[in-house]
């Protein structure tokens, strides 16, 4: 029988959750880098024994981890990034007086047919890459050479580049996210990038319908119609039909259109997973109640899923790297919250259970589909 790992970041560490294929019964291991920040996990799609963990500490800086064995062990790949750099301050220059600051690697994606080929986000906004499984990497210039660059911001997490996507029917097909910048598509492999942005109103920058400058959370998309994208932005979930060339809005009967993560079901593209939360002022869900709501229309209606959920007193919020689903024939879903719970899914979020409970701040949350 099949079975799933589940891998979750937490602010204190990485924890391997893994189970068969009924999702009821959970062997748990970690913390993996106790005390560390562990901004994303996530397995290789192709090799089931590779994973990849940004490791992250305000004293000593940006490490990526590799395990090839599942996450029994680990060994530190090369965690120096090839830029022109001033040594001493993380600090590297796109040829113009406009420095940007390497704090921390927001997003590892494996490639979809190379284990030893993996992406990394990082802040300030930039896109690497990395052909020998994390021994050396170098960047992807054609992205910060836009131009657009001097009117990106900080978000309140930072400048980061925290969504990578690959299009699986065109590997030269990239699509990024960028906090506070917005989306941005390649279609050559990287060299060349422009903004997706057509659609995106922002009240709350100089033009609320800029090409640049949108604070956009998450992306997502189904691999079966890639062309067909997902996203959940600072106020607003939007769908486009057209690879991001246009989006509008489909947020429906949401309680509120504020969110982090975004997800589809894995065999159903139109099924489409978001957590609203009560604003950008106050950090947690609406009416203390912890609902995640289901579109199978993509979009515009909402079902809230609440079957084993707290439905009062609940503060919690589930952050954008947060949520995953299996590629099981009936689709798990998984997310994680800041009060430190994992929850999963074995129907599709009809019903929940807590994988565990208590660990630190859960950052990130995503799965592997074992043999």
């Amino acid at each position: 029988m099949s079975g799933v790992r589940v891998l979750v970041g937490t602010r204190k560490g990485a924890f391997v959750m893994t189970a068969d294929g009924k999702r009821d019964r959970w062997e748990i291991s970690g913390p993996h880098f106790a005390g560390w920040e562990i901004y994303h996990v996530k397995g290789s799609p192709v090799d089931p024994n590779r994973l990849y963990a940004s490791q992250s500490s305000g004293w000593f800086g940006q490490i990526i981890q590799r395990s090839d064995d599942g996450g029994k062990t680990w060994m530190q790949v090369d965690n120096k990034f090839a830029y022109e750099g001033v040594p001493g301050t993380h600090q590297w220059y796109d040829g113009t007086a406009h420095p940007w600051e390497f704090a921390r690697v927001w997003h590892l994606e494996p490639s979809l047919s190379d284990p030893d080929t993996v992406y990394a986000g990082v802040e300030d906004a930039a896109l690497f890459r990395s052909v020998d499984g994390g021994m050396s990497w170098a960047e992807l210039p054609g992205l910060r050479e836009h131009g657009s660059g001097p009117f990106w911001q900080p978000g309140a997490g930072g400048m980061c580049l925290h969504t990578i996507l690959i299009d699986p029917s065109n590997p030269d097909r990239i699509f990024i996210a960028i906090s506070a910048a917005g989306a941005f598509r390649t279609d050559d492999g990287g060299k060349t990038w422009r903004p997706i942005n057509n659609g995106l109103r922002s009240e709350q920058i100089p033009d609320p319908t800029a090409e640049v400058g949108h604070c956009v959370h998450r992306i997502a998309l189904h691999p079966s119609r890639p062309s067909v994208l997902f996203m959940q932005k600072h106020w607003d979930v939007m769908r486009s039909d057209d690879a991001g060339e246009s989006w509008r809005e489909v947020s429906g009967n949401l309680p509120t259109d504020f969110g982090f993560p975004i997800d589809v079901h894995a065999h159903e593209p139109d099924t489409v997973y978001v957590v609203p939360i009560k604003s950008d002022s106050e950090h947690f869900v609406p009416d203390a109640k912890l609902r995640v709501y289901r579109s199978r229309t993509g979009g515009n209606e909402w079902e809230a899923l609440t079957n084993g959920l707290p439905q009062g007193d609940c503060y919690v919020n589930v952050l954008r790297d947060a949520m995953a689903v299996d590629s099981l024939d009936s689709c798990g879903v998984y997310f994680g919250t800041t009060g430190g719970q994992v929850y999963a899914s074995a129907d599709a979020g009809d019903h929940w259970a807590p994988i565990v409970r208590d660990l630190p701040a859960v950052l990130s949350v995503e799965v592997q589909t074992l043999p």
